[in-house]
C-alpha cells in the first residue's frame, strides 16, 4: 500500500513526524505502507478548505530529524487542500509514474482534537476532505493536547492501531472520508476504546479580549477555547473523547440540505 501524508500543522511539527514515524517503523510491527510526505512548508492551522491561486506554490525537499526513521518530505508553501491537490495532480505522478494514485491518504497528525463544528474551521481535516473529493479514501487524524506533557508518540501509536481497525476488511470507498481523534495521553496506558460517533453540531462559545494599542487603536484577541462549546450532544464526538474515547466520524463534503430541495422548488416553481 501507497501512503500519502499530510497535516496542516506544518511538514517540521511533531504531530507528522510521530505520525510518519508509526506508519513506518517496524518497531510499531509490519509497515503499512510506502509513505510519501507532502505538507505545508509552515502551519496552516484553522485555514479551513483555502487553496492558492494567485501565487505560486513554491516546493522544496525538508529532512525532519526524528531521529530514527528520518522523515524526508516535500514542502509546500501552500495550505493544507494545495498540497493534496498538487500532490495527487503533479508530486505523485511525477515520483510513482503517470496515472498512478496513492491507496490512502492520511492527514495528521494535529496538534489538538478536531471534533465538533471544528472540522469546519481544521486545514487537518480539509486536506483528508480534498483527497476524498479526489476519489482518493482518506483518513484524517488528530489529537487531544495535554499542554507540554503531550506524548505525540503514544497518540500516533494508537492513531496506527485505529486505522489498522477500520482498514482490516479493506479500505474506505474511493470518496470516503474518516475523522480520528485520539484523547489526551500524558504516559504509557492501555488502548482506548474505540465509538463510532456523529460530530457535535453546536456551536463554539467566541470570546475575544478588547485591547487599545499604544496609539489608542481599538483591537480583539480572540480568546476562546477550542473545546467550549453551547452544548454537547451525548454520544457525539466531542461527549465521547472528553470521556476518554478514540473517536472515529465518517465525514462527507455534499453540503446540500437536500430535505429542503422540495420547499425551495415549490417557491420558484422548479420542476
Amino acid at each position: 500500500m501507497r501512503i500519502l501524508l499530510t497535516n496542516d500543522d506544518g511538514i517540521r511539527a511533531p504531530g507528522i513526524a510521530a505520525m510518519y514515524s508509526a506508519l513506518i517503523d517496524p518497531a510499531f510491527g509490519p509497515p503499512l505502507g510506502e509513505v510519501l510526505c507532502v505538507a505545508p512548508l509552515e502551519v496552516q492551522s484553522a485555514t479551513s478548505h483555502g487553496v492558492t491561486f494567485n501565487s505560486p506554490l513554491m516546493t522544496r525537499v525538508e529532512s525532519i530529524d526524528i531521529g530514527t526513521p528520518v522523515v524526508k518530505g516535500i514542502a509546500v508553501d501552500g495550505r493544507p487542500a494545495d498540497c493534496v491537490k498538487l500532490a495527487l495532480s503533479c508530486l505523485w505522478p511525477e515520483r510513482f509514474g503517470q496515472g498512478s494514485r496513492p491507496d490512502l491518504v492520511v492527514s495528521g497528525m494535529n496538534a489538538g482534537a478536531n471534533c465538533g463544528i471544528n472540522v469546519i474551521y481544521s486545514g487537518t481535516v480539509a486536506a483528508a476532505i480534498e483527497a476524498a473529493f479526489l476519489g482518493v479514501p482518506s483518513i484524517a487524524v488528530s489529537m487531544m493536547l495535554a499542554g507540554e506533557h503531550s506524548r505525540f508518540d503514544i497518540a500516533a501509536r494508537e492513531a496506527r492501531k485505529t486505522i489498522e481497525q477500520l482498514i482490516a476488511q479493506g479500505l474506505p470507498d474511493r470518496h470516503e472520508c474518516l475523522s480520528i481523534n485520539i484523547p489526551r495521553v500524558e504516559a504509557e496506558r492501555a488502548m482506548p476504546p474505540i465509538r463510532i460517533c456523529p460530530m457535535n453540531a453546536h456551536g463554539l462559545v467566541d470570546r475575544y479580549e478588547r485591547r487599545v494599542s499604544p496609539g489608542g487603536q481599538v483591537y480583539y484577541w480572540a480568546a476562546g477555547h477550542g473545546l467550549d462549546f453551547h452544548a454537547t450532544a451525548e454520544g457525539s464526538d466531542v461527549d465521547l473523547l472528553k470521556a476518554g474515547c478514540i473517536t472515529v466520524t465518517p465525514l462527507a463534503y455534499d453540503l446540500t440540505r437536500h430535505e429542503s430541495l422540495k420547499t425551495w422548488r415549490s417557491r420558484v416553481k422548479d420542476a
